[in-house]
């Protein structure tokens, strides 16, 4: 029972309304506890008299308004613990949101988005059973089980009683065994339910290769053999779940054998009363509950347990980037001193003694070769990763002692891959800024050289993108992000590789535009078209992690540099396609 422990918190956060449905739960025995009772009473009050007398009648009423009561008090704990419960799967899942939210990259270059969505769903689902029925099975079957023997024992007849109960410690000795295998299997069936999330999840988003490259069949066998696994795993769960109702009825029907054995031979002693032995019979049908209770409760225990383990896993998991700067950035000058950075400690370094500076207001280009840190270099500049002390400052500040909310707002970042919501386009847009009016989603469109496309769609900016902007086109996509980072405040604008799809001419509009709109931005392009960066106040080339040239455009282009050799062939490409 662990897993009421680890819920502890939630448990004494709502004892208010716990405690009254536990109190409804408990009415609701007490008086299923007094029906057995009653009715023997009722029946040899009835064979006494040999008619229907009014006390008899009496004795039928207050039956009927019992039933009434219990009636009443079930549908009232039900709404109460259950709607409890419901409570504790919201709150968990928030939780489990805001956490993914504060864990970075390294984080999710480990973890499967297939497992997360299993985890927040299923895995939530089986802890939120446990907190509602869970608590109903334990309380109400304990409750009900002593009060059904007390009742037995005290009011009918003691030597009955224990030969009742007999068979009742082999009765859990099975659940024990039972519990303990579904602990296990149910284990491996939250893993591979994970394994076929995921592959749901990849198959989903990338079908239109899958499609484009003939891979249905390929897949589908894949599924296959993933949701075959799955459905065995399930298997198993139901198998010794369905354990539970056998060994119940077997125990109970063994008990009854020998309570009608016993039972009889007191009845034709005369030592017991037809009314008597018919109570008990009833209390006998009243363990039937119990008994499931406590099969049922180690069940959806066990699932829970499981459940909570992968949970509890992923919300103790500390922040990627601790959050303990204080300080607000006032101006966006940006320094880098002798920056080195390795994705694993002891590890090949990615960067390596990198310097340069970034005043306010100006524009930084950055090329160089694939692999040669240049996105890595932006992601230590807005702390996905993390450097070492001091290696950057902002405002002289290093990052670490810069609130990490304040530090991000500092940047307005475009991506090369971008990833639009399933909203219309002028939600896309307005992202980081809600309650952006019309007119200031347009004129950030027009700079992203992206009205004119819009005009032209039926729906014009209302327009749904469809899931992942699927509706539009590649540079329609890279546009649309640049109109979403231009509308921010943010005062530093950075470009990683935003303008790789669209065209020459495009990008000299776009790039035009943000010349007479980023005046008093600071600006860092990487791009490995060298015409977008041909204007900035400073150019860094970086190769294998280190700058091997820096400098202005025209400077670089007359050294027998890898700046120099890129621009020639890039001026000669376009020269050929302009023919």
């Amino acid at each position: 029972m662990q897993l009421f422990h680890q819920l502890a918190w939630f448990f004494k956060a709502n004892r208010r309304t716990y405690a009254l449905a536990l109190m409804m739960l408990a009415g609701v025995a007490l008086l299923n506890a007094a029906l057995p009772y009653l009715i023997g009473q009722t029946i040899d009050l009835l064979l006494a008299e040999g008619k229907l007398s009014r006390p008899v009648e009496q004795y039928l009423l207050v039956l009927l308004v019992m039933g009434l009561l219990i009636y009443l008090l079930r549908v009232g704990w039900r709404l109460i613990l259950f709607g409890t419960s419901y409570r504790l799967g919201g709150i968990l899942r928030q939780r489990f949101y805001q956490r993914l939210t504060r864990l970075g990259p390294a984080f999710y270059s480990q973890q499967s988005t297939g497992d997360l969505m299993a985890k927040a769903t299923n895995d939530i689902d089986a802890i939120e059973l446990a907190a509602g029925e869970g608590v109903l099975s334990g309380f109400d079957g304990a409750l009900t089980f002593v009060l059904v023997i007390a009742m037995m024992l005290f009011a009918i007849d003691w030597r009955l009683t224990l030969i009742a109960l007999l068979p009742f410690p082999l009765m859990g000795y099975g659940f024990y065994k039972i519990s303990r295998s579904v602990h296990q299997h149910f284990q491996e069936s939250l893993e591979r339910f994970s394994d076929l999330n995921n592959q749901t999840q990849q198959a989903l988003a990338g079908i239109r290769l899958v499609k484009a490259m003939g891979r249905e069949q390929a897949e589908s066998d894949t599924f296959n053999g993933i949701a075959e696994k799955a459905a065995r795993c399930n298997y198993q769960v139901a198998r010794y779940e369905a354990l539970y109702e056998p060994v119940i009825y077997l125990c109970l029907t063994t008990s009854l054998l020998l309570i009608l054995a016993v039972g009889g031979w007191l009845v034709w002693q005369q030592e017991l009363t037809v009314g008597k032995l018919a109570s008990f019979t009833l209390y006998m049908g009243q363990l039937i509950w119990p008994m499931w209770a406590f099969g049922w409760l180690l069940n959806i225990v066990e699932r829970g347990s499981a459940a909570f383990k992968r949970v509890d896993e992923l919300l103790n998991t500390a922040d990627t980037i601790d959050d303990r700067g204080e300080t607000r950035p006032q101006t966006p000058a940006i320094e880098v001193a002798n920056l080195n950075f390795g994705y694993e400690s002891g590890g090949p370094q990615i960067l390596k003694g990198l310097n340069f500076a970034l005043p306010p207001g100006k524009r930084l280009g950055i090329a160089g070769p694939t692999g040669s840190g240049k996105t890595t270099l932006i992601q230590l500049l807005t702390r996905h990763w993390e450097s070492g002390t001091a290696q950057i400052r902002i405002d002289g500040t290093p990052l670490q002692d810069l609130s990490l909310h304040e530090l991000r707002a500092c940047f307005a970042y475009v991506p090369q891959d971008s990833f639009l919501f399933s909203l219309s386009i002028a939600d896309n847009i307005a992202l980081a800024k809600p309650d952006a009016s019309r007119e200031e989603i347009r004129h950030a469109a027009r700079i992203a050289a992206l009205d004119e496309d819009i005009q032209r769609f039926p729906e014009g900016y209302d327009t749904q993108v469809g899931e992942r902007g699927i509706t539009l086109s590649g540079g329609q996509r890279q546009r649309l992000a640049i109109a979403r980072a231009l509308i921010t405040d943010a005062p530093v604008l950075i470009l990683d590789d935003a303008l790789s799809a669209v065209d020459v001419h495009t990008e000299q509009q776009i790039l035009q535009h943000l010349r007479s709109d980023t005046q008093n931005r600071s600006v860092i392009i990487i791009s490995h078209r060298l015409s977008a960066i041909e204007d900035a106040d400073e150019i860094l080339v970086l190769n294998h992690g280190e700058i091997s040239e820096r400098g202005h455009h025209n400077s670089l282009t007359q050294q027998d540099g890898w700046y120099s050799r890129m621009w020639t062939y890039q001026q000669m490409e376009a020269a050929l396609d302009e023919r």
